[in-house]
């Protein structure tokens, strides 16, 4: 197979291991390149040193025999280096191959040895057999036209390399099976977090049960993979919240259309034996149905709003507040013709304000949302008592607000916290009409606008809305 397909074959084998078998393979894979360098670089400082000690015998044992022997003739010097206790041999060896004696002696000549005779190479070191047995001999200049060979038996040299290596082999695979265990151990321990995180997102897809968290280790000994954890906690907190607003949702719904639905089904059934009523019955049993479709399809509507994330940004444009609020207040007024609504704009809003009370949204949400705060106020105020709106700019580099206040009962403090909530309504609004969901999407439109809507006690009764963007 080729390298490309090996290489193929081995990324998806790797592919297909765990995470933890990965890690505890690359951490002894890495240990075990170090302990492997490591001793292969002792084994060559080892030989190294062996052999300069060698070198160092030889040198003082050339030295030794020129100094004997200042101005001998090709030949041997001394012969007795067979014996492993024995001292160097040494001979000289001329330049000219012609002038060898007759019997040649136990150390090799080559040609390069010629060379330093001549006085055309350095000394240098060989290794060589002598007699079965390994040793290393010197060759050096000696006189003219001469070279002086050395040479030493070097089997302990090579016991003990031989040992070294033995050693250091051992060494390396020890270091090799440490490295496997600690690979293991930093796999097990390095990437617990990882595996709790595992356990509690596969224990959450098979219960569908938000509410498990990952156990945290103490303050203190915080690290990337706690951070993960911690940050897949508060998502698993994001998300219990998200499923128990949706079946909260989903319950309140529910029970808000169950009533209008039956009064649906029972007005539809009355209607289907009109034969058996009177006209005044009949118009009666008309009216209360027309009147609860369109409570029902109000309630859909305003479901189908609520369920809208963001704002369509084709839709978006820059909308001036105070001719916004005019139009609003003007279609409250035709809505409700028995409550007062009471219109101004602060002194910072108008021409000498320029773009001051213009912000981007769209013109129909935002009216929406308009709407859902004057006929919430107008629901709660007393016969005769105003609604007063106001849009005033806070100042420079602050953004317009928007506050619309009631004299009606105000808000208990009780209900204060959850006002905006879906289908919450006060003990004091359930017998009004309405379904509790209106606040709920005006607090949804402004902060899709980039806006915060909040309510508060009004000071000498009533309720004031407040729209800040």
């Amino acid at each position: 197979m080729t390298g490309p397909g090996r290489r193929g074959l081995g990324a998806a084998w790797r592919r297909r291991r765990p995470l933890r078998t990965r890690l505890a393979l690359a951490v002894t894979a890495a240990v075990a390149f170090v302990a492997v360098v490591v001793c292969a670089a002792a084994f060559f400082v080892v030989r190294g040193a062996l052999y300069r000690q060698l070198d160092l015998s030889l040198t003082q044992s050339a030295r030794l025999a020129a100094q004997r022997n200042p101005d001998a003739g090709p030949g041997p010097l001394a012969g007795e280096c067979r014996f492993l206790a024995a001292p160097a041999c040494a001979e000289v060896v001329p330049a000219d191959p012609a002038r060898d004696p007759r019997t040649p002696g136990l150390l090799p000549v080559d040609p390069a040895a010629r060379e330093v005779a001549r006085g055309e190479r350095a000394p240098y070191y060989t290794n060589f057999t002598l007699a079965g047995h390994p040793a290393r001999m010197l060759t050096t200049d000696y006189a003219d036209g001469r070279a002086l060979q050395v040479a030493l038996r070097a089997d302990r040299v090579e016991e003990g390399i031989e040992e070294a290596a033995w050693w250091l082999v051992l060494t390396a695979a020890a270091g090799v099976l440490l490295a496997a265990v600690l690979g293991h151990w930093v796999s097990r321990t390095g990437l617990a977090p990882v595996t709790r995180l595992t356990a509690t997102a596969e224990r959450i897809a098979a219960t569908r049960d938000p509410r498990h968290r990952i156990e945290l280790p103490p303050p203190g000994r915080e690290d990337e993979i706690t951070r993960l954890a911690g940050s897949f906690n508060t998502m698993l907190g994001e998300l219990e919240e998200s499923v128990t607003a949706q079946r909260r949702l989903v319950a309140d719904a529910s029970h808000e259309l169950r009533t209008p639905l039956t009064a649906l089904r029972t007005n539809a059934e009355l209607l289907a034996r009109a034969d058996r009523l009177t006209p005044a019955q009949r118009e009666r049993a008309s009216g209360a149905l027309g009147r609860q479709l369109r409570e029902v399809t109000g309630l859909v509507n305003d479901l189908i709003e609520l369920a809208r994330d963001e704002e369509p940004q084709p839709l978006v444009e820059q909308v001036r507040l105070d001719t916004l609020v005019e139009h609003g207040v003007r279609a409250a007024r035709a809505h409700w013709p028995d409550v007062p609504f009471r219109w101004r704009a602060g002194p910072a809003v108008g021409e000498a304000a320029g773009e001051a009370a213009v912000v981007p949204g769209v013109p129909a949400r935002l009216s929406r949302l308009l709407g859902n705060l004057l006929d919430n106020a107008a629901k709660f105020s007393p016969a005769g008592l105003p609604v007063e709106v106001e849009l005033t700019v806070r100042g420079a580099g602050a953004g317009p607000e928007l506050t619309v206040r009631d004299h009606g009962p105000g808000i208990a403090a009780a209900d204060l916290p959850y006002v905006f909530d879906r289908f919450y309504r006060a003990d004091a609004a359930r017998a009004l009409p309405g379904s509790g969901l209106g606040l709920a999407m005006a607090r949804q439109i402004a902060r899709a606008h980039g806006a915060e809507l909040t309510a508060e006690a009004a000071p000498g009764g009533g309720a004031v809305f407040r729209l800040t963007f």
